[in-house]
């Protein structure tokens, strides 16, 4: 493709060389760098891409986008200058990959909880309704019926635009996307035009990246504020920041609750460790859901998929037949008569939601045991309050590894016991050994208690000092399942 081609609505300070060159690739990472690539330079949170111009150049990248000119300049390269190489990266990637998203309805969720869940459902309803549709979310992207394995909740714009080109190349319709707040901040999505947005929640997370919770909040919103008219906005009136989310949109906002009158109103009539009745819109559904926070992540995919056009009796025929998403509230009955539920709870938040779903199921008839951990180089300030929800809502808490990543596995736990009082302690044990910390949690758990292993859900891996060891919480109980026979 012409460089002209890719600079196209890019605002430039100067441009150095030719414009007429073929380009043959984008990227952001030097050591991708081909003969006849684009580098753009960009100033990233642990290093700055400046410092990798003359090393892409020397792997044959034939111009470069930077936001300061290297001293010397090489005469066969082209040279781009920019304000700010962050926001133009999104957009150069859309160009290159011709701006798929103006081929296909692309769909973002965003909040603290609930994303992958709500992303995942709408892109396997929509496949019964039988479009080619395309996902991208923490677990896995797919193209169609396509698994493309990911390390990130939204990819780099490069990555993100190339995935966005082969599913409108492959003709999918519609793609569901989480929108994290790093993408965001990030300008990730730069570029990329959404048909609608959907807001869960927001409650404390991400803060060893944004620092405070209102920088938090505020690239939460800046996804709604960017949305163009065309756009729906659907936004959760049971979060006291769901309005704020959508009030300087452009796009048509519509509400969902549970709580209050919404376009989207929904209601629990019963529910069990099978499934719930939910009442939407005075129709009833039966799902093969647990718990109030699922009740509004099927309002959200319900509101969805009406905004995009569908009808309602359709939506919920499609509605009743999903299923929980892997390593989201998956529970699993022990030989003994106990029930073993993998969620990927990792906040105070989503875990006070899964706990008191357990609760509202339970109604006492049965004890909760929690084990719960916190991942290691990430917001310490959540690892005393996820140990107080835990301890608040559970009869017994085991404290254990999660991630520790480059951290002392025991001293993420000391962070978390340090927010307990001499009384809470009483109900608390801690094993720092993931493995172990489930074995006793299944040998204390009698006929009809609910163990809770929170934290990992789908992540078949424990990242320890920077490997990855397969470890899966779901995989270990089943064998402890086995033994019990």
């Amino acid at each position: 493709m012409k460089l002209e081609i890719i600079l196209k609505n890019i605002k430039t300070c100067s441009i150095t060389g030719n414009q007429e060159l073929e380009i043959t690739g984008i990227n952001i990472d030097s050591r991708l760098i081909e003969k006849g690539h684009l580098f753009v330079a960009v100033k990233g949170t642990q290093t700055d891409g400046h410092t990798y111009i003359g090393k892409a150049i020397e792997k044959g990248a034939a111009a470069i986008v930077c936001e300061t000119l290297p001293e010397t300049l090489h005469p066969e390269v082209t040279y781009i200058q920019v304000t700010d190489t962050e926001d133009a990266v999104g957009r150069l990637a859309t160009n290159y990959y011709g701006d798929p998203t103006s081929k296909l309805d692309l769909v973002g969720v965003t909040g603290t909880n609930g994303k992958t869940t709500i992303a995942t459902l709408l892109y396997n309803m929509f496949r019964q309704f039988g479009y080619k549709v395309g996902l991208i979310s923490t677990v896995c992207n797919y193209i169609d019926g396509e698994a493309i394995p990911t390390d990130h909740t939204t990819p780099d714009p490069i990555t993100l635009n190339k995935l966005l080109g082969r599913m409108a190349d492959e003709g999918c319709k519609y793609a569901f996307m989480e929108v994290s707040s790093h993408a965001v901040a990030q300008k990730r999505i730069g570029g990329l035009k959404f048909a609608g947005g959907i807001f869960t929640n927001i409650t404390r997370d991400h803060l060893d990246y944004h620092k405070t919770f209102e920088n938090y909040l505020k690239a939460k919103k800046a996804f709604f504020d960017n949305l163009p008219k065309t756009a729906f906005a659907l936004t959760n009136e049971d979060d006291k920041n769901g309005m704020v989310m959508v009030q300087n949109t452009k796009a048509k906002t519509a509400t969902y609750s549970l709580r209050t009158l919404a376009d989207f109103k929904g209601k629990v009539l019963e529910d069990g460790f099978e499934g719930m009745l939910l009442d939407i819109n005075n129709h009833e559904v039966n799902v093969q859901f647990i718990g109030r926070f699922n009740a509004s992540n099927l309002l959200a995919v319900y509101g969805a998929a009406c905004l995009l056009g569908k009808q309602p009796e359709e939506v919920l025929l499609i509605l009743s037949t999903l299923r929980p998403v892997s390593g989201r509230f998956d529970a699993i009955r022990s030989p003994k008569g106990y029930t073993a539920i993998v969620d990927y709870a990792h906040t105070p938040d989503a875990l006070v939601n899964v706990l008191e779903a357990i609760h509202e199921v339970l109604r006492g008839r049965g004890q909760v045991i929690t084990v719960v951990g916190a991942g290691g180089n990430r917001d310490k300030g959540k690892r005393p309050l996820m140990a107080q929800e835990s301890v608040k809502r559970s009869d017994k808490v085991i404290i254990t590894s999660d991630n520790p990543r480059f951290e002392e596995p025991q001293d993420i736990i000391n962070d978390m016991l340090a927010g307990l009082t001499d009384t809470d302690m009483q109900k608390v044990i801690s094993i720092a050994d993931r493995k172990e910390a489930i074995r006793t949690a299944c040998m204390l758990a009698q006929r009809g208690d609910v163990i809770l292993i929170a934290g990992k859900g789908h992540e078949n891996y424990q990242e320890i000092k920077g490997v990855k060891h397969h470890f899966d919480d779901k995989e270990i109980v089943k064998d402890i399942f086995e033994k019990e026979h």
